[in-house]
């Protein structure tokens, strides 16, 4: 029997497939990454996004195609990871937007989806790479609506997509080179053919469940954001209460309060921070650090009846200090003060507590913890822009991964934001330095992208695979140095590498180095190569911090 049409519900089952295959396959993605650094973090990050855009859809299930896809969009966006993920919301996004008002959809109406969908990423990058998941899209959408004109059944029809995706992925080597050199497939395109393959297995009555090894979402989350909350004291939380609800309208109440989502966002911002409000047709979903949550739902009640409460005391959770009702009564009068927006905030990511320390010395306003196989999602950005209380946001990524995810935060952020797009942590302190609070924002933006280019940076880390790159043979386990993103030298011995690349990094025009501590950096090795400095380039300056950050034994900053 041939499937014409689908519907809301059978769509969301596709994107649930789609998420849960993602899942399953998500360490081969993340193997894919070319670079052989331990933070191949592709499929990590398209597996968060996914699966945030899945729990949308299963929050909010519809008979209706062009909901469902709303609601798609909505989780996709909150919960981009990562260029990869930031790329897939916008694939999305753009096919919602093609269907949203469509009950049902035919194989036409999903395949204009798709090519919508490639439109609205490619303006969403700077400068699109071809041999990447954008090409994977590209090709597999234009085929789809090529396909479309002749088949309408839709199992005959996504077999055909989805044998056009994994052909554009096998592709991808002979677009990029680099893939070819080490060879291997686009990893970003590889997540987005498993995708497809979890829409076919929907439409075929093939179900997929998740593997038992693979971490939930929660737990991944976790692992990622190292419990940040960790290093707050009871008294720097202002708001005790993480606090999310969903209100489903009702029309007889909406009559009484006609339901504006700017009101509703003004309104309700004044019972805490971190404020995230997102609404549709049906449901408004609040996520709001408040001091008396009760507040906050009582009047979220005026336009209808709430669901999927949740409510966590964060006091409780990270100090465990307020043991009865009458110790958390007086912490929640204590802070229950409003605070007065500064003329300028300033946004930045850093991995390792001295790396953050670091930052907040020299005038960030928000550190998220995050960076390599930690990215930041969209949301987690927002609020960070939110926590910052700012009229004026500049956030620094400190790593190419983040950018995209930064541009998109900034542009659903209500506070007046621009992004410096620094892609290492060298260059997101040189550009703090280049900040002048009495200039304007462009012109800071300005000067702060100038500094961008007066900072070179080097990384020792460890290769997680056998490879050749730029023609340098490289062995598992051995420790390389990479100069911006060049791997330019690798060695058995941490020390030597990281001589080797300073070596490639000083020249006659270096005055200054600041080399930043991993955490696996025994201050042996350092003392080694600061004696090093001494004996080869006496007339450099040399600063050292313990960065604390993993995965790079060695950052070195060099103007």
């Amino acid at each position: 029997m041939s499937m014409k049409q689908i519907d809301g519900q059978r769509f969301a089952q596709m994107i649930i497939q789609g998420a849960n295959n993602l899942t399953n396959n998500m360490k081969l993605v993340d193997a894919l990454n070319v670079f052989p650094v331990p933070d191949g973090d592709t499929g990590t990050n398209m597996n968060l996004s996914m699966t945030s855009g899945a729990k949308e859809v299963k929050n909010n299930i519809s008979d209706h195609a062009g909901k469902v896809g709303v609601s798609l969009a909505k989780g996709l966006l909150m919960g981009a990871r990562g260029n990869s993920g930031v790329i897939l919301s916008q694939l999305f996004r753009g096919l919602s937007k093609s269907i949203e008002q469509k009950a049902v959809l035919t194989t036409v109406d999903f395949a204009q989806g798709l090519e919508a969908g490639v439109e609205t990423a490619y303006k969403a990058v700077m400068k699109p790479i071809e041999g990447t998941i954008l090409t994977v899209a590209k090709d597999t959408a234009k085929k789809a609506v090529a396909i479309a004109k002749k088949q309408d059944d839709f199992v005959l029809f996504m077999e055909e997509v989805v044998k056009e995706a994994n052909a554009s992925l096998n592709r991808t080597p002979d677009l990029l080179p680099v893939l070819k050199q080490v060879g291997v497939v686009d990893s970003g395109g590889k997540g987005l053919c498993v995708v497809y393959e979890g829409f076919l297995a929907e439409l075929k009555g093939e179900k997929i469940t998740l593997s038992a090894e693979q971490p939930s979402m929660e737990q991944m989350i976790q692992t990622e954001h190292r419990n940040v909350q960790s290093h707050l004291s009871t008294e720097d939380i202002e708001y005790g209460y993480c606090t999310e609800f969903m209100v489903k309208f009702d029309a007889e109440k909406l009559k009484q309060h006609p339901f504006s989502e700017e009101k509703f966002r003004n309104d309700i911002s004044v019972y805490g921070d971190s404020l995230l409000v997102v609404a549709d047709e049906e449901i408004v979903k609040v996520h709001i650090h408040a001091e008396h949550p009760g507040d906050a739902m009582n009047y979220g009640q005026r336009y209808g009846s709430l669901i999927n409460i949740k409510v966590e005391n964060m006091r409780e959770q990270h100090t465990h200090l307020l043991h009865d009702e009458a110790d958390v009564m007086a912490a929640m009068k204590m802070s229950n003060k409003p605070k007065e927006k500064q003329p300028y905030g300033i946004v930045t990511v850093a991995m390792g507590s001295g790396i953050k320390t670091l930052f907040e010395s020299i005038g960030a306003t928000q550190v998220i913890e995050g960076g390599q196989t930690m990215n930041p999602s969209t949301e987690d950005i927002v609020k960070a822009i939110e926590e910052a209380n700012a009229e004026k946001i500049v956030i620094l990524p400190n790593n190419s991964n983040i950018v995209m995810a930064a541009q998109q935060a900034a542009s659903v952020a209500e506070a007046e934001v621009i992004v410096v797009p620094s892609k290492t942590v060298p260059q997101g302190m040189a550009a703090m330095l280049a900040f002048n609070p009495g200039a304007t924002l462009e012109e800071n933006a300005d000067a702060m992208k100038e500094a961008l280019a007066h900072v070179k940076t080097g990384q020792i880390t460890y290769a997680v695979r056998d490879t050749q790159m730029d023609g340098i043979d490289i062995r598992k386990d051995d420790f390389m140095g990479i100069a911006e993103s060049k791997i330019v030298a690798t060695d058995t011995d941490k020390v030597e590498a990281a001589k080797k690349l300073l070596a490639h990094l000083l020249d006659e025009d270096s005055e200054i180095l600041t080399i930043l501590q991993g955490e696996d950096a025994t201050d042996e090795e350092v003392q080694t190569l600061l004696t090093f400095m001494e004996e080869e380039f006496e007339d450099v300056e040399v600063e050292l911090h313990k960065g604390n950050q993993p995965l790079y034994s060695f950052i070195f900053s060099v103007e």
